[in-house]
C-alpha cells in the first residue's frame, strides 16, 4: 500500500474545520483505503453502504447516528441520498457531538445534493489516482509506468502488465454497465462507449460536439450531456481557455483531456510501453498526463490553456493572484524555446515559463523559459522555484 500523505494530511485539516467533509473521486481511487487510517472500519461509527448490515443500521437515521460522538465514517453515501437531510440536523446540534467523513463516488448528483443540503456546513476533498510524488516511493521506474498504466490503484499496482490491462477494461465496463445508468445517463452502453472512445481520439484537442453528434446520430446537445456527466465523474477534464485582451484570435473553445492515462492508452487500444511510444496520439498522452501532475501538485487559484487562430498556444497557464506562469508539455530529449512560447511570454504576459519534459537535468533556456524534468514532481520539489 502507498502511503498518500499529501490527500491524508487535506482531510485531517478539512476536518478540523468542516462538520462534513465529502471526500469524492472516481470509483477504487482509493478513498476507502484512505478513511479506514482515520477509524477502523470494524467500529460503531463506520457504515458501508454497499453492505447490508449498515444499510440495516440506517433504516432509521436519525437513530443510528444521533447517539454517535467523534468521527463518524459514511461510505458509498451517493447509495443513500436521503441522509443528506438528517446530516444537517446532525451537525446543527450546538455543540455538535459528532464530525461526519462521508464518501463517494464523483458524480455531478453528489456535489449537487451536498451543495444543496449542506451548504455552509462541508468542506470537499477530491481524491484522484496516484501522482507522481506518491508513485516514486515504489519503484524505481515508477514514473513510466505510472503514464502507462495510469493512477488508479488496482492498475497502477499490478503484478502483471496484462493483469493491469484486464482490470482497466472491466473497470470502463463498469462504469459504462452501472455507474452512469445510477448517474442519470440514460443512454445505452454501447452508446456512451463509443463516445469516451471518441474522446481519447480527441485527447488535447480542441472540443467541438458537432463531428461526435454526427457519428452518433445524435443533437450536440446530447454529446454535450454525455461529456457533462464524464466531467462530474473525473474521467475528463474540461481545460478553459484563457482570454487576453489582444488582437489576435484567441481560440474559445475547452480542451478535453482523458484524466487517467491508462484510461486513455485503454480506450486507444495501447497496451504496452512499444505500443505507447510509437503511437500517434503518444506526444497528446504525455501532454494530459503532465498536465493532471501539475495541477495537482502546483499550487494555483485557476487553470487554463491559450491559444490562438494564428497556431499561437502554451499548454498550460496557471494563475496565482495577479500572476501567470505558463506550462509547455515536451516528450523531447532537448526541449527548445518555441515561436509559441515567446508570444505567449510577450501577448499573455506570463511571468515565467517551464518546459516539462521526460529528462534529468533542470536547465535555463532563457531569462524566463526552463526546462524542468517531470521527475522534479516525483521528488516533491516545485515547477517554479524562488516563489
Amino acid at each position: 500500500m502507498l502511503i498518500r500523505r499529501r490527500s491524508f494530511e487535506a482531510i485531517r485539516t478539512a476536518l478540523g474545520r468542516a462538520s462534513v467533509v465529502v471526500l469524492a473521486g472516481p470509483r477504487q481511487c482509493g478513498k476507502t483505503t484512505l478513511a479506514r487510517q482515520f477509524l477502523d472500519p470494524d467500529s460503531v461509527n463506520y457504515f458501508d453502504l454497499e453492505s447490508p448490515a449498515s444499510l440495516g443500521r440506517l433504516d432509521e437515521p436519525m437513530t443510528a447516528l444521533e447517539p454517535l460522538r467523534g468521527l463518524v465514517v459514511i461510505d458509498e453515501v451517493q447509495l443513500r441520498p436521503e441522509l443528506f437531510p438528517a446530516l444537517r440536523v446532525l451537525v446543527d446540534r450546538t455543540p455538535s457531538p459528532a464530525r461526519f467523513l462521508v464518501l463517494g463516488s464523483a458524480s455531478g448528483g453528489l456535489l449537487r445534493q451536498t451543495s444543496e443540503s449542506l451548504a455552509g456546513r462541508t468542506e470537499r476533498v477530491l481524491l484522484g489516482g496516484f501522482m507522481a510524488n506518491e508513485a516514486a516511493h515504489h519503484s524505481s521506474d515508477a514514473l513510466a509506468g505510472l503514464w502507462r498504466r495510469g493512477g488508479l490503484p488496482r492498475s497502477f499496482l499490478a503484478e502483471r502488465e496484462e493483469d493491469s490491462v484486464a482490470w482497466r477494461r472491466e473497470y470502463i465496463q463498469t462504469l459504462l454497465e452501472r455507474d452512469f445508468p445510477q448517474w442519470g445517463v440514460s443512454a445505452p452502453a454501447v452508446a456512451v462507449g463509443r463516445f469516451w472512445a471518441m474522446l481519447a481520439h480527441c485527447h488535447g484537442q480542441t472540443w467541438n460536439a458537432a463531428e461526435p453528434a454526427r457519428a452518433l446520430g445524435v443533437r450536440p446537445a446530447v454529446v454535450a450531456r454525455y461529456l457533462d456527466a464524464l466531467t462530474d465523474a473525473m474521467m475528463v477534464r474540461q481545460l478553459r481557455p484563457w482570454f487576453a485582451n489582444i488582437r489576435k484570435r484567441q481560440v474559445k473553445a475547452p480542451k478535453i483531456y482523458i484524466r487517467d492515462s491508462g484510461l486513455l492508452h485503454q480506450l486507444l487500444g495501447i497496451t504496452t510501453e512499444k505500443a505507447l511510444l510509437t503511437h500517434p496520439r503518444m506526444g497528446a498522452s504525455w501532454e494530459g498526463f503532465v498536465i493532471e501532475q501539475v495541477l495537482s501538485t502546483e499550487a494555483h487559484d485557476e487553470a487554463f490553456f491559450w491559444a490562438t487562430h494564428q497556431g499561437a498556444e502554451i499548454d498550460l497557464v496557471l494563475r496565482r493572484g495577479d500572476t501567470l506562469y505558463g506550462i509547455e508539455c515536451k516528450f523531447a530529449d532537448a526541449p527548445r524555446v518555441t515561436p509559441s512560447i515567446r508570444n505567449a511570454l510577450t501577448d499573455i504576459g506570463l511571468a515565467r515559463v517551464a518546459i516539462l519534459y521526460p529528462g534529468t537535468r533542470r536547465f535555463p533556456l532563457s531569462d524566463r523559459v526552463e526546462a524542468v524534468p517531470l521527475e522534479t514532481l516525483s521528488r516533491g520539489d516545485p515547477v517554479f522555484t524562488g516563489n
